[in-house]
């Protein structure tokens, strides 16, 4: 199976009523386990982002300036994500919506919610009543988030890798990096290079003799003989 788990920045909360992607960060996962490949882009979004964004992700006007628009990244995102890719977000609506609304823009159509897995709908279920940000979940399934200090988007779609595998195999899994979960990730087959050679052995009258007396002093009934009375019947 293939999963695309990612995160978006953007200058506010609402993408009906102008607010824009101005980073958007994601990685592939295989079987739910990160394949190396990566997307990371950030976006000039044409208009102010306002301080109390800034406040959040860092991110200011002047970092974004020189940046490309949506449009000019739209069908790398698209590529990447491919035709069978399932997207895994937390609190997904934001960023499909704000993704949807940029694919829209730029002419291309939008991605249906079928093939979107949120992560916050999970851990709500499995912790009800519960704190279930990103922040809550790193630290209910001891997920290091030291470098967490503003929000980004390829950072957090990193650490949701991790938080959305433990809420999938429980805080008591092996980890994001299980070896034998790796391994079927990678669909690696092992096969043994070790020839076992048929050795036979020559039992003697005196030795056959000797294993019967032990048998018959140390072992009540042995089955064994047992045996060899059916077999001399």
């Amino acid at each position: 199976m293939r999963e695309i788990c990612f995160d978006t920045e953007t200058t506010g909360t609402s993408a009906e009523h102008g607010d824009r992607v101005i980073e958007i960060g994601a990685l592939e996962l295989i079987d739910h386990i990160p394949s190396g490949k990566t997307f990371h882009e950030y976006i000039n979004p044409e208009r102010e982002v306002p301080e109390e964004a800034i406040a959040i992700h860092g991110i200011t006007n002047e970092q974004l300036a020189d940046k490309p628009k949506f449009y000019e990244i739209a069908q790398k995102w698209i590529d990447f994500v491919g035709d069978d890719g399932i997207f895994v977000a937390h609190n997904a609506k934001f960023d499909m919506d704000f993704t949807n609304m940029e694919l829209k823009k730029c002419g291309f159509m939008p991605y249906n919610n079928d093939r979107v897995i949120d992560t916050l709908a999970i851990a709500r279920k499995k912790f009800p009543g519960q704190h279930n940000s990103l922040d809550a979940l790193c630290k209910r399934f001891g997920v290091d988030d030291s470098a967490r200090t503003f929000h980004g988007a390829l950072l957090d779609a990193q650490l949701l890798a991790e938080v959305y595998y433990k809420l999938i195999f429980g805080d008591g899994s092996a980890g994001l990096f299980a070896t034998d979960s790796v391994l079927k990730a990678q669909k690696i087959k092992f096969k043994s290079t070790v020839k076992i050679l048929e050795r036979h052995y020559d039992i003697s009258d005196s030795e056959l003799s000797e294993h019967r007396s032990f048998l018959e002093k140390n072992i009540k009934n042995p089955l064994w003989l047992a045996d060899e009375v059916k077999k001399d019947a």
